[in-house]
């Protein structure tokens, strides 16, 4: 499975990389920019990779394999990168690279419900999740992790429906919500399919003459509550910020509203207090070329800051 990195030309412009430069990779899917910036650049740069999933750091490094690197990982969350730079006793990295995309990988191998078009355990966890009685002789709580069918199978209605319509912007939430504690009274949700035909029984007709799935904004609103997304994008922006040397970038892609409102928002406001330069006064977005050979790179938008 190959993952085409998205905006990977204008993503590494965007960073402004010069020899020397300690970079963060913070979410390295499945390797595809930390693997262009090392065809570029070799061991000339220093690159911090983290994310959730070990496996996605796996991939990098085979991704990579004998090329000449200086490549650290880190099986953590971006959100948590100033404990990393803890750890390797550096203050100030160069440049920041945040792509807010679920990788290939994820979606068609991974096998943890990301995708509607596929029939999976409804987990949509960045990271492997590991129930309690299962991790060891005495079951470590802090093993634990949510997942969707978690959420749809104990929470209440009304919750629900929030987190559908707040994360997913999906008008018909309450019509949704209602549908799902009406069919976890007969049978317990336990895959993506047995959640889309809820769906499609909810509100499918009202979908006939959208171009998205029914499911499309449900499963969003779900995969975000289930990983803190929002709440972690909020929280890397800042930490970040006040790890990047002068000069230093921070750049992210994201490929829905919700993110990229914050983004927008967090970046002005640095800008409006005297702490940055916007380099994208508009997000830079995809080519038709490069929409036509990775159509998910389509929703995709990409906002650069410098900090001064």
């Amino acid at each position: 499975m190959t993952h085409i990195p998205v905006l990977k030309n204008e993503s590494i412009e965007g960073l402004n990389i010069q020899s020397g430069d300690i970079l963060i990779d913070g979410t390295l899917g499945g390797g595809g920019h930390t693997f262009e910036i090392i065809k570029i650049f070799g061991s000339g740069v220093k690159i911090i990779g983290l994310d959730f999933d070990k496996d996605s750091i796996g991939r990098t490094k085979s991704l990579i394999g004998d090329l000449d690197h200086d490549v650290i990982y880190r099986t953590i969350g971006f959100q948590e990168m100033d404990k990393v730079l803890d750890e390797l006793n550096i203050m100030h990295v160069d440049g920041i690279l945040l792509d807010l995309g679920i990788s290939s990988f994820q979606l068609e191998v991974a096998g943890r419900g990301f995708s509607f078009l596929k029939d999976e355990p409804l987990l949509m966890t960045m990271k492997k999740p590991v129930c309690p009685h299962e991790s060891g002789a005495e079951g470590d709580p802090d093993d634990y992790i949510l997942t969707a069918e978690e959420i749809v199978n104990n929470w209440e209605e009304e919750s629900i429906s929030d987190i559908i319509y707040g994360y997913g912007e999906e008008r018909y939430s309450k019509k949704i919500a209602k549908a799902i504690i009406e069919a976890r009274k007969q049978k317990k949700i336990k895959t993506t399919f047995d959640l889309v035909e809820i769906i499609k029984g909810a509100v499918g007709g009202h979908y006939k003459k959208i171009k998205i799935h029914s499911a499309t904004r449900t499963f969003q609103a779900l995969r975000i509550a289930v990983n803190s997304e929002l709440k972690n994008l909020e929280e890397v922006i800042q930490n970040g910020f006040h790890h990047l040397a002068h000069g230093g970038r921070m750049v992210i892609i994201t490929f829905h509203s919700l993110e990229d409102r914050i983004v927008k928002h967090a970046f002005k406001k640095l800008k409006e207090e005297g702490y940055a330069n916007l380099i994208t006064k508009k997000p830079i977005i995809p080519s038709d070329s490069e929409i036509n050979i990775n159509p998910r790179s389509r929703s995709a938008k990409l906002r650069i800051i410098e900090k001064i």
